[in-house]
């Protein structure tokens, strides 16, 4: 029993230390949680609409005119009202690892020798987590006041992978140095990352019309988009043939200039993810889209966006130049200027 005591306060006290006394490893920790919180809130978001529980909880901030939890309602059954309360509740969740990031973040740059100047940029993209919590949470609510209008719930999808987003730059930033970014690849090659990642937000931004055209709304008193299903899906469809273009043409271009070798791997996940991804698409569109696997792909979509994410992060650095590893990195690249002095051309994150 002593032993036992023991060990729960040893993790108590460790899990005390990783936001109020926190090093770069905990701090990283905690932006990988939030990255996983937001992806996880995103899909769980897309079981409310697929399971028809919209609108399970009919009012906002209650669930029921006269309740805050979930109370009997003649028009919504009990389970779609624990399946839409339920999502709510995670939002604590997700804000309860925001406030650790945010903390994390404070006292790391409290911590960190010359003022911590280099990592006030953590802190700003640590605060965007419970702003975007925040913001999503009053998004939310004019989601069930507005019947869940698709355009509505558009916005709360990409609002998501906009956290998302804020999240994984704050895992990779807590992982760097405090130099000026240098990129690791061509310059070329940095840019053509940056295409793919406009071409796959291109391509979230297409998913959610297609959802708001269909079926699957969330509830049957939702209002659809009135765009034909046939049209949006192959602009859909279209796109995907798009992305996965880009990233074989990313992929080879790293392996023709020896990139680094994590870049590859990166990139190669990516290619993995994207094809599982189509297949998920086009096994549900002749299927006539049954729930289950409209749910795999909205997972498979949130895959997608970090997997991108990850690519462009890992082609560049922050840490302390190496001039000779540099100067070998800038001729496999096909640059001959070492990277510190060709970034300018060459962009940063």
């Amino acid at each position: 029993m002593t032993s036992l005591s023991a060990q729960i306060r040893d993790r108590a006290t460790g899990f005390h230390r990783s936001y109020w006394l926190p090093s770069t490893v905990t701090m990283r920790r905690w932006a990988l949680a939030s990255v996983v919180v937001n992806a996880g809130i995103t899909v769980t978001g897309a079981g409310v609409r697929v399971s028809k529980s919209g609108l399970g909880c009919p009012t906002w901030p209650r669930c029921t005119p006269d309740s805050f939890v979930p109370a009997q309602h003649d028009a919504h059954s009990a389970f779609n009202m624990a399946i839409e309360f339920g999502n709510r509740l995670l939002a604590f969740v997700v804000l309860a690892v925001a406030v650790a990031c945010v903390l994390a973040a404070v006292r790391l740059v409290r911590d960190t020798d010359g003022g911590g100047r280099g990592r006030r940029d953590l802190v700003r993209l640590a605060w965007l987590q419970p702003i975007g919590v925040l913001a999503q949470a009053l998004w939310g609510g004019l989601v069930v006041r507005t019947m869940l209008n698709p355009f509505t719930v558009s916005v709360h999808f990409l609002l998501s992978i906009a956290m998302i987003a804020a999240a994984y730059a704050m895992f990779a930033r807590a992982g760097e140095g405090d130099e000026p970014p240098r990129r690791l690849v061509h310059r070329d090659i940095r840019t053509l990352g940056f295409v793919l990642l406009g071409a796959v937000g291109l391509l979230l931004v297409a998913g959610v019309v297609v959802t708001g055209t269909g079926p699957h709304s969330g509830d049957d008193a939702a209002s659809r988009f009135g765009f034909d299903i046939e049209t949006v899906a192959r602009l859909h469809a279209d796109i995907v043939w798009i992305v996965v273009g880009l990233t074989f043409a990313l992929l080879f271009a790293l392996h023709l200039t020896d990139s680094p070798a994590r870049v590859r791997r990166a990139a190669l996940v990516l290619f993995g993810v994207e094809l599982a991804q189509g297949v998920i698409g086009y096994v549900q569109y002749f299927l006539a889209i049954p729930a289950l696997l409209v749910l795999l792909h909205v997972l498979g979509s949130t895959l997608v966006w970090i997997s991108t994410l990850r690519v462009v992060f890992l082609m560049r650095t922050r840490d302390p130049v190496d001039p000779e590893a540099d100067g070998r990195a800038a001729a496999t690249a096909g640059d001959a200027q070492p990277l510190e002095a060709a970034a300018p051309h060459g962009g940063s994150a």
